[in-house]
């Protein structure tokens, strides 16, 4: 069995790609990613099985080189992405690459003999509100970000009819890996308690997200290698918290730690996505403590 995973030198990516080198039943990964984070710590920090592993340097865009990189593929993951968390991104790079990259690897796995499609998508498509959202809830993106990713799994669905296809929407991932991003809400309060002291809290701290840690994550979507069921859209949430219940947790571990409120007095809207995912019926999710989860990564620290 052959893999692609677009996007596999990012922190998702790495992990499911040192999972899958694993795999025996696979014969070979094709990692293909621009390096756009200039993270080059998925080439020094990992003991892949060089004799499964291929990378190719590639824009979703190049339609050539997807063409060319998808050959004797069997199955792919989609995971290459713009995320959320630069303001300096316009609309534009965003529609660019999360919806018209997706579409550009959409085109080029239709004239293919693939058999099976995961696309990462983000819960972030459903908007926010007072409501626990589920698989069954309406998207309403509220950022272009959101917006883009939606557009992308419109893009995927274009197969649902001739592959096994599955959208898999994640929560806010978090948790040690060599290519650990530090701009996601967690990852970011480790980082800034263990060695500034001090956190920043944007609005009241009683707003509501979803989490899922990143060895939670790379395990399920492993798991979608044996799944046969028809195409669908998954959530993949283990937990919902306020950001000061996040806080609470961080104090037990920084007894010391300061934390300040910008904006104290605006609300931040909601998004709590249920646990009870369509996907209990294929895949078992057990969650994971999210206290030891943050002394895992405190234990990750140089210093």
């Amino acid at each position: 069995m052959n893999v692609f995973v677009s996007g596999g030198a990012g922190y998702i990516g790495s992990e499911l790609v040192n999972k899958l080198t694993q795999n025996p039943d696979i014969t070979k990964v094709v990692v293909y990613d621009n390096l756009s984070r200039k993270n080059f710590n998925f080439f020094t920090s990992y003991a892949f099985d060089k004799s499964k592993i291929e990378f190719i340097e590639g824009d979703l865009l190049d339609s050539r080189k997807l063409r060319l990189a998808l050959k004797n593929i069997d199955i792919v993951y989609h995971l290459a992405a713009l995320t959320d968390k630069n303001p300096l991104i316009d609309s534009h790079v965003f529609e660019q690459v999360n919806h018209w990259g997706t579409s550009e690897l959409i085109n080029s796995i239709e004239e293919t003999d693939i058999q099976k499609v995961i696309y990462v998508s983000s819960t972030a498509v459903y908007g926010s509100g007072s409501e626990l959202f589920t698989e069954e809830s309406f998207p309403n993106p509220e950022t272009f970000y959101a917006t883009s990713k939606w557009r992308g799994e419109e893009q995927v669905k274009r197969l649902f009819e001739t592959k096994k296809c599955y959208i898999v929407r994640l929560g806010n991932v978090y948790g040690y890996s060599p290519c650990s991003r530090i701009d996601g809400a967690i990852n970011k309060f480790m980082f800034d308690a263990n060695f500034k002291n001090k956190i920043s809290i944007i609005g009241n701290g009683r707003q509501y997200r979803n989490y899922i840690h990143i060895d939670l994550v790379s395990e399920v979507l492993c798991k979608f290698l044996s799944i046969d069921s028809d195409s669908d859209t998954f959530n993949l949430v283990d937990k919902n918290l306020q950001v000061l219940d996040i806080v609470e947790i961080l104090q037990g571990l920084y007894p010391r730690l300061e934390f300040i409120f910008i904006n104290q007095h605006l609300k931040i809207n909601d998004i709590q996505v249920s646990t009870n995912s369509k996907l209990s019926q294929f895949i078992h999710v057990e969650g994971t403590n999210l206290f030891d989860d943050l002394i895992d990564f405190k234990s990750n620290f140089s210093f």
